[in-house]
């Protein structure tokens, strides 16, 4: 599963190089709530106003495919997920007694987790809400809860809730255990194992296919009668009904198409979707990669597979952008000369490609974020994630600014780098070089990175199983990584001083060492795939540099802080790291990125990790981010026509939660499971 395209936001830094973009819309307010360790922010969406009025209904319809899917993601991260979303927003709408109480408030908070994790499971550690309300507490309120109002479950939610072995874990990682017996998400149904998917989808799989399909991607495997099944989503499948409402609306945005090819590929997602045939999602992905000449674009699908421990599922998710025409320059500077960093690269010549096709890069503006991309979100995404499709045909990165710009804005002056960073010249250069070479680190690692290299023939893209997520994004990064300090970037005009990518190395280093762990409770290992990539890389220089004393953690006033010695050496480090993780994923080398994951990602050290959470409980940092989207609303004439769109920022976060459930529960508002293991309420299971 070696296909992962997130770039997700390694932490908050200080950058007064942002302080001008809120300074420009003062009564813009980006802060939104904030509870347990999440802030809630909003975005602008700049440039929507300047839209043709087509491209503005474009965007709406788009928009409305996107949330009509979110109940889908809600059922694969839990089978329990949308029956405990109703019995928590009921009672958190019709609670009639003293809401400053504390159960109240631990209970008000638990549901805002619930929403922001789309489930009963943090995004990142994968782990169990903890409940701060008694159980005397939501029994009391549920047995106010009219029949009508509750599902066949009521038992296993309540044991859900409080009891802490039961359901644990969402997504385990865990070396030497059945990966799917251990994980609660909801991609595989009771009684399924490991070893029964891995030989199920052995047997299906030819070797000599060099178009393979993503198999997987859009299905659920359980047993029937003792024998291993695929339930397809698609219409008249698995999440028929949310499904049939995307449909509709990817319908509705036809007539608005800016042009065939764009036409071309709503109308064959549409075809997949009514299909679920995996040929046809490869045909659509091949459409949407061609067309370039389309200033508003989306995704919308089974995409992205981090929640399957095995790296095959795609959870569901949508993004509607439109692209950001000034900003695109330096991603079109990069992918203009893809083959010159793709022939320069110091990976093993066998493992480069003679010819890269079809790079595209751009930076967009989002327009709408849901599914797995909502609340919380990528920073950056390149796409198609089949290598067959990429290989021949290219791939599409783009980097999200107005994602970016939030939560710069949003992070300014909050004394993280006067708490981490050792010395005031560091600081100095973070603040002037930081956004810019963070924004170039996420356009070489989504526009070049996942597209560089090749698999040898016969290797199985899912050959690194459930390392694949990991070592795929310490490519992607080393990649960006060691191009970021090349003298090219300069002479391209990205940068303006050969010293530049300091401040991202230094940043780089500061939060794989340390920093991201504020992110980790106290005696835990860190799982989450970013996470791991980011540890890897860092300890691994760390290691290999020590002789040369290249990076060092030293102490200064009882605290710690990351030194780097030598920049050049480190560079060199990276490179020497990209060989062998291009090696590794080349030739599907399994055992050899196994060792690597668990000897450097995996693993944390106690005592640093309490010293980086005491002293990030000083700063009142929030360690997780994420969004409140736009609301859009349909302007028609007279005869009831659509016209026009509108945007405002003006809802809340709890506002928002409780209007999506309200009005986009397809899966939910027939009440139609009537067995715990037919979770979806389809038609057709």
């Amino acid at each position: 599963m070696s296909k992962i395209k997130h770039a997700i936001m390694a932490t908050t830094l200080s950058l007064s190089a942002m302080a001008a973009s809120a300074d420009a819309n003062p009564t813009f307010n980006y802060n939104v709530d904030r509870f347990a360790d999440i802030e809630v922010l909003r975005y602008k969406v700049p440039g929507f106003e300047e839209l043709t009025p087509n491209q503005r209904l474009l965007v709406y319809y788009l928009t409305e495919a996107a949330i009509a899917g979110r109940d889908i993601l809600w059922d694969q991260n839990s089978r329990y997920g949308l029956e405990l979303r109703q019995l928590l927003e009921y009672i958190y709408t019709h609670f009639d007694g003293d809401r400053s109480s504390a159960d109240f408030k631990a209970f008000e908070q638990y549901l805002k987790q619930v929403w922001f994790g789309n489930g009963v499971y943090h995004h990142y550690s994968m782990d169990k809400f903890t409940p701060g309300f008694s159980r005397d507490f939501f029994v009391g309120e549920l047995a106010k809860v009219p029949v009508a109002h509750q599902g066949k479950n009521t038992a296993d939610i309540i044991r859900l809730i409080f009891d802490p072995q039961f359901l644990p874990k969402k997504v385990n990682q865990a070396d030497g255990v059945d990966l799917i017996v251990t994980s609660a998400g909801n991609l595989y149904g009771p009684g399924v194992t490991q070893q029964e998917v891995e030989d199920y989808y052995n047997s299906l799989k030819d070797t000599t296919d060099t178009t393979p399909i993503s198999y997987g991607l859009n299905t659920r495997v359980v047993k029937e009668n003792g024998k291993i099944v695929e339930q397809t989503y698609r219409l008249g499948g698995l999440y028929s009904d949310a499904i049939a409402r995307i449909i509709d609306n990817l319908t509705k945005a036809l007539p608005y198409a800016e042009n065939d090819t764009q036409r071309e590929v709503i109308q064959k997602l549409i075809s997949y979707y009514k299909s679920g045939d995996l040929k046809e999602f490869d045909d659509y992905s091949i459409a949407w990669v061609s067309d370039l000449a389309s200033q508003v674009d989306f995704i919308n699908g089974f995409i992205e597979s981090y929640d399957d421990p095995l790296g095959m599922t795609g959870n569901w998710e949508s993004i509607v952008n439109f692209k950001n025409i000034p900003a695109s320059h330096r991603t079109e500077v990069i992918s203009d000369n893809a083959q010159w960093f793709e022939d320069h690269s110091p990976v093993d010549p066998r493992f480069r490609k003679d010819k890269v096709r079809g790079v595209s890069a751009k930076v967009i503006t989002a327009a709408i974020l849901a599914g797995d991309s909502y609340p919380a979100t990528p920073i950056g995404i390149n796409l198609p994630n089949a290598n067959w499709i990429r290989a021949a045909h290219g791939s599409k990165s783009v980097t999200i600014e107005n994602i970016t710009e939030a939560y710069d804005a949003a992070s300014h002056g909050d004394g993280f780098n006067e708490e981490f960073v050792p010395d005031a010249a560091t600081r100095e250069l973070m603040d002037k070089y930081l956004f810019i070479t963070d924004n170039l680190h996420t356009d070489l690692h989504e526009c070049l990175g996942h597209g560089s290299g090749r698999l040898l023939p016969g290797v199985d893209p899912d050959a690194l199983k459930a390392h694949g997520s990991t070592l795929e994004e310490a490519r992607a990064d080393l990649f960006a990584l060691y191009y970021l300090a090349d003298p090219k970037l300069v002479e391209l005009g990205l940068l303006d001083s050969p010293e530049a990518y300091k401040a991202e190395y230094y940043k780089y280093m500061l939060n794989g060492l340390m920093t991201q762990l504020m992110r980790i409770e106290p005696g835990k290992d860190i799982e989450e795939a970013h996470m791991r990539n980011r540890k890897l890389i860092a300890e691994w220089a760390l290691r290999a540099g020590a002789p040369q004393n290249v990076v060092e953690l030293k102490k200064h006033d009882g605290k710690t802080y990351v030194v780097i010695n030598d920049y050049e050496a480190l560079r060199g480090l990276f490179g020497q790291l990209l060989a062998e993780i291009q090696r590794i994923k080349s030739e599907g080398d399994y055992e050899a990125g196994r060792q690597l994951v668990e000897e450097y990602a995996v693993k944390v050290d106690p005592t640093l990790h309490q010293e980086v959470l005491d002293r990030y409980s000083h700063l009142s940092i929030a360690p997780y981010k994420g969004f409140v989207n736009p609301v859009y609303t349909l302007v028609t004439d007279a005869e009831g026509q659509p016209v026009d769109v509108t945007i405002s920022y003006t809802e809340d976060y709890p506002s928002q939660m409780l209007r999506y459930s309200r009005d986009y529960s397809p899966l939910t508002a027939k009440k139609c499971c009537k067995k715990s293991s037919h979770h979806g309420c389809s038609k057709a299971q």
